[in-house]
């Protein structure tokens, strides 16, 4: 009886953790350990390499509206929102805005696999030149120094620098750049 027991409970712990993914969308036991970025605070800067090995800058974007988009190409409903994601770059990246000159993306992929995360940009047409990552996953020191914990997750930041919404997808997105427009 008592090896009974004993087997089912380590058969039952193998199965449970197999059925648990390794990298899932939202990660809440990393909650306590980020940073915060909130709205009205400075967004810290991040300088990671693009596809083809080149560091890009949020900094490098200073005086235009920027999303900082975190995303991944394994994550579902990231890359559910890309297609909104690209009517809006398309629609919005040359409008005049009170906050910045012109709309760009920069993109942080906590992907792991570079062939992956480079699939995904073409198969999705992120079409904005702002790809960038450090292909550590959910290690990435920027999802860290953002308090990103489930993705997407993306921050508005005005031309000076200064994150002025968080969240925004979709129609609140969209709504956030209408406002924000000359």
């Amino acid at each position: 009886m008592k090896y009974t027991f004993l087997s089912l409970l380590i058969v039952s712990s193998l199965v449970w953790t197999a059925a648990t993914p390794s990298e899932t969308s939202l990660r809440p036991d990393m909650a306590l350990q980020l940073a915060n970025v909130n709205v009205g605070d400075q967004a810290p800067e991040l300088a990671y390499q693009n596809p083809n090995g080149d560091i890009m800058k949020l900094s490098d974007l200073r005086g235009k509206v920027v999303l900082i988009d975190f995303w991944a190409s394994w994550c579902g409903p990231c890359r559910m929102e890309n297609p909104n994601v690209v009517r809006i770059y398309t629609e919005y990246k040359d409008k005049k805005y009170t906050a910045g000159k012109g709309f760009e993306i920069y993109s942080v992929s906590l992907d792991q696999a570079k062939d992956r995360w480079v699939q995904a940009i073409e198969k999705d047409g992120l079409v904005w030149a702002n790809h960038v990552s450090d292909l550590r996953g959910w290690k990435a020191q920027g999802a860290a120094l953002y308090g990103v914990n489930a993705i997407p997750m993306t921050f508005l930041v005005d031309g000076n620098g200064k994150v002025i919404a968080k969240g925004l997808r979709g129609a609140q997105l969209e709504a956030a750049l209408k406002s924000l427009l000359k």
